[in-house]
């Protein structure tokens, strides 16, 4: 548990060599494959939580981390068994949470397949469709009155302030009744200006 807890907060993390990451325009597991290892630069990374637990078969563990996207857990892994002088290897890896996406959110292969029924047009994936403004909810939002709406439509500037924007964003933009029309970010001289646009102009 103590190695365990060495391995968060701010740390720099070699990629693998089986990753996906290029190098001379070549992933780096294609070169993996081809038995050729090539030095790779530490890249940094947040560990916020890496939490270890006994089971009941001795030498294996479950494990918790929280981290930051680019976080290689398998390489945290192999770093911990290192940590404690000898080696540690992974039997099976579950994502729980992606930014506020969590299990909650998933659904199965089966139940998608279900709702499909089979025949064309006859689909239901109520519940299991966001909608943008829900698949966006990670985000810091803002709700604009009509008349700016308009303004969002052909992608005008808003002031921050107004909206009570604080920080750079990515901010969502949502018109009166909830629907997104846009993301915006903070250009630090108090405007927001457009990054993404899904209203169209009139």
């Amino acid at each position: 548990a103590e190695a365990a807890k060495e391995l968060t907060g701010s740390i720099l993390q070699v990629p693998p060599m089986v990753s996906a990451l290029k190098v001379d325009g070549k992933r780096l597991h294609e070169l993996a494959r081809a038995g050729i290892e090539v030095e790779r630069k530490a890249r940094p990374v947040t560990v916020e939580r890496f939490e270890t637990t006994e089971t009941p078969e001795p030498g294996r563990y479950r494990f918790s981390v929280v981290c930051s996207s680019g976080t290689y857990v398998r390489s945290l892994v192999d770093d911990l068994g290192r940590a404690l002088g000898g080696g540690a290897h992974m039997a099976s890896l579950r994502r729980t949470a992606v930014g506020s996406f969590t299990l909650a959110d998933a659904h199965t292969l089966a139940e998608v397949a279900e709702r499909s029924g089979g025949t064309p047009g006859s689909a239901d994936f109520s519940g299991l469709v966001l909608t943008p403004a829900e698949a966006l909810r990670g985000l810091a939002s803002i709700k604009v009155d009509a008349e700016a709406a308009e303004r969002i439509g052909r992608g005008m500037a808003l002031d921050a302030q107004e909206w009570g924007a604080v920080g750079a964003g990515p901010f969502a933009v949502l018109d009166p009744d909830g629907a997104l029309l846009g993301v915006y970010d903070g250009q630090g001289d108090g405007r927001l200006t457009a990054s993404v646009v899904l209203a169209a102009s009139q």
